[in-house]
């Protein structure tokens, strides 16, 4: 890894890091194994850009398209996913039930429609589906292994919110997860 590569790293993890304060202190909360999975996110961005001649080179092969396709649902769950949670979940301040949530995280209604009608986490999915399109930019062994290694820690990440969902929603979680899928609608 060249010099400024390394730089941006650390002012990524810097960043990263400094958001993450909270949850870095609460190894328990989803938001610890979000930041590595952020930091996994950041080096596979790094190790692919490397070959940034490759992002645009052979515009209509499978790859491309493959990477294109993925970018463009992050952009689609992303956008409307953070929407919504903002609009209808009802961030509170007040919400101090887990203390390492960010703030728009400490929503106070359980968000059911829109996007999260067909999937409990767009935002991670969102994340999923950004890890693979950079991947499909310039695949190879070390992006590979760190896209695994990021879908894995987004899923622990998703495993351990819905878990502090259920002890604040209760019930109305748990009904909630039987009629949606974690990441992709009607798959998974």
């Amino acid at each position: 890894m060249t010099a400024v590569r390394l730089l941006i790293f650390a002012a990524a993890s810097a960043a990263l890091a400094y958001v993450s304060r909270a949850p870095l202190r609460h190894p328990r909360s989803h938001g610890f194994p979000r930041f590595f999975a952020w930091e996994c996110m950041v080096l596979l961005l790094l190790v692919v850009w490397a070959g940034a001649r490759q992002w645009f080179a052979d515009p209509l092969s499978p790859r491309q398209l493959a990477s294109w396709v993925l970018l463009g649902a992050s952009i689609v769950f992303a956008m409307p996913g953070g929407l919504q949670l903002l609009r209808r979940g009802r961030p509170a301040a007040g919400r101090a039930d887990e203390p390492a949530l960010l703030g728009f995280e400490r929503t106070t209604a359980l968000v059911t429609t829109g996007m999260y009608r067909y999937v409990r986490h767009p935002l991670y999915g969102s994340l999923v589906f950004l890890t693979w399109g950079v991947f499909f930019k310039g695949p190879s062994i070390p992006a590979g292994a760190l896209a695994l290694a990021a879908t894995v820690l987004l899923t622990a990440t998703a495993r351990r919110e819905e878990d502090e969902n259920l002890r604040y929603f209760g019930d109305a979680y748990t009904a909630y997860r039987k009629t949606t899928r974690m990441f992709i609608p009607f798959v998974f």
